[in-house]
């Protein structure tokens, strides 16, 4: 039992990974073809594409790794879209205290600090905030453990 219980954590963490690299691909190309061919100012750009990953994962996640807990309604999608906020902003957390709190000012310390940390401190709150807020199981109430 302990067992399968594993590989179902294993499975979890691996389908959110996946979801989660295809959901960043789409954030990429898009937000690349809305600054480059569309022209849009960065800001607004990154606004649809942040939307479209978040789209792309939840849709993911719903269909894919976590589709034994069906999910009905907005209510979902919108609590999905507050734990990949909170994630952004995690993110803009570790960039701001590197750049402006520590004075790393670098293009590689902004990248480690924003990109590298910051994306592995939003990626932990992501998979907990989604597996314990959006997509329950019944029975489970947040446990890593299943």
């Amino acid at each position: 039992m302990v067992g399968t219980r594993a590989w179902g954590g294993r499975r979890e963490l691996l389908g959110f990974a996946a979801v989660g690299l295809l959901a960043y691909a789409v954030d990429l190309a898009l937000f690349t073809c809305l600054r480059g061919p569309a022209a849009l100012d960065p800001l607004t750009a990154k606004a649809l594409s942040f939307v479209a990953g978040c789209t792309v994962a939840y849709a993911g996640n719903a269909l894919g790794t976590y589709r034994h807990t069906h999910p009905r309604g907005l209510r979902p999608y919108a609590v999905f879209f507050a734990v990949n906020i909170a994630g952004a902003l995690v993110q803009l957390l570790c960039l701001a205290v590197s750049h402006y709190g520590l004075g790393l000012t670098s293009q590689r310390a902004d990248t480690v600090s924003g990109a590298g940390i910051g994306m592995v401190l939003a990626t932990v709150l992501r998979f907990w905030g989604t597996r314990t807020l959006v997509f329950r199981a019944e029975g489970r109430v947040g446990s890593w453990t299943g």
